[in-house]
């Protein structure tokens, strides 16, 4: 029996055990949750030019009420969800006490660049964010070779043919953001990140080689699919996925409104993300016995046959973002009297929401190491 997703559940139901496939979990919900959801990314930027051309709204008024939205809804509980995973995990705490300690280090590095150099904390953002999304698509490219050589058991994807996924996943979005880098162009919202971006960047020869070397790889990977294809090889999970995550994000940094262009790509990030973890939270739970007593407060919102509670235990976690937040924004006008108002947002802001979302990178890139993350749901 196949289980249906219904949406904003993210559908993780009790189901009897599949037959081996490509799929992740079954076809309905590797098509709605991993592979079309790359479709959410044009959502965001239509409905800030509707709000614009349509509604009569001021642009950054569009533009703010577009990001507030995309937050509450997808991006901070995908942010926290992380946690249910890390922190709130006694057997993850035991294994990596050093990963969860050292990640202390993060806020402190946050507050001092929102109040020293907030353009600066903002390009770091920026562009560990890119890399955090982009590597969340090798994870899963990862996940789908993991599948095809553990559980249909066919030879394992060569070294090379790994290389020129990664090349092309990872260069799509920067012939783009070069061009606007060397426009001096790269705004997003009312920061000018192009302000702290080495003047050696800021020339066409950064955008030329960065087209260079994505054509190159994007000719490889049209060579290596064909011949997988004529092979009877093709993995089209893993195919369809690259091949249309690359189309929507390699035009991606060529927007004018680089703040919302950028939100479509989180909203999709996070729309895939939180089904994945839901789904690795509860094959754990499954599998093992001692889970409510490693995992309570896990375990206590994730009974039942589907994953919403989960959904709202990292909903309910942005809590701890809005007490961080009033705390910096008392301490900001106490530090610096006579503040901009807009700075004074400004730092509040992004140290009560960078702070946890710095953490979830670090604590992801770890955690997109884990390719067996999957195994239990075909080999238990």
């Amino acid at each position: 029996m196949t289980v249906r997703a219904r949406p904003f559940q993210f559908a993780e139901q009790e189901a009897p055990r599949q037959q081996p496939g490509l799929w992740l979990k079954d076809r309905r919900w590797d098509m709605s949750f991993i592979i079309l959801s790359v479709l959410l990314v044009p959502v965001p930027y239509l409905l800030y030019l509707f709000g614009v051309n349509q509604l009569g709204l001021d642009p950054d008024l569009s533009r703010n009420t577009i990001n507030a939205f995309v937050a509450v809804a997808v991006g901070g509980p995908h942010m926290m969800s992380t946690f249910l995973r890390t922190g709130l995990d006694r057997d993850f705490s035991r294994r990596y006490p050093m990963l969860l300690r050292s990640s202390i280090i993060i806020p402190l590095i946050v507050v001092a660049l929102a109040f020293l150099n907030l353009t600066l904390l903002l390009t770091i953002f920026f562009f560990w964010a890119m890399l955090h999304v982009l590597h969340q698509v090798t994870y899963v490219t990862e996940l789908y070779n993991h599948r095809e050589h553990k559980v249909m058991k066919r030879p394992e994807i060569s070294t090379a043919a790994r290389l020129i996924d990664y090349a092309l996943i990872l260069t799509c979005l920067f012939p783009m953001a070069a061009l606007k880098i060397s426009e001096g162009s790269f705004r997003v919202g009312t920061n000018d990140l192009t302000a702290v971006i080495p003047r050696l960047f800021q020339d066409t020869w950064f955008f030329t080689a960065a087209a260079a070397v994505f054509l190159v790889a994007l000719g490889l990977y049209a060579i290596k699919t064909v011949m997988e294809y004529r092979a009877g090889q093709i993995n089209w999970p893993k195919t369809i996925f690259i091949t249309l995550t690359v189309a929507v994000f390699f035009p991606l940094a060529g927007f004018e409104n680089l703040d919302t262009a950028f939100q479509g790509a989180n909203t999709w990030h996070s729309f895939q993300y939180l089904p994945l973890t839901f789904y690795i939270i509860k094959l754990k739970q499954r599998s093992q016995p001692g889970f409510d007593r490693q995992a309570p407060l896990v375990a206590r919102f994730s009974r039942g046959e589907n994953t919403r509670g989960l959904y709202v235990l990292s909903t309910l976690m942005l809590g701890g973002s809005l007490v961080i937040f009033l705390l910096v924004y008392a301490i900001a006008g106490t530090i610096i009297p006579d503040i901009d108002p807009n700075r004074h947002f400004d730092i509040a802001y992004y140290t009560a929401i960078l702070s946890f979302l710095w953490i979830h990178y670090y604590h992801d890139h770890f955690l997109f190491t884990d390719f067996e993350a999957l195994d239990e749901a075909h080999y238990s």
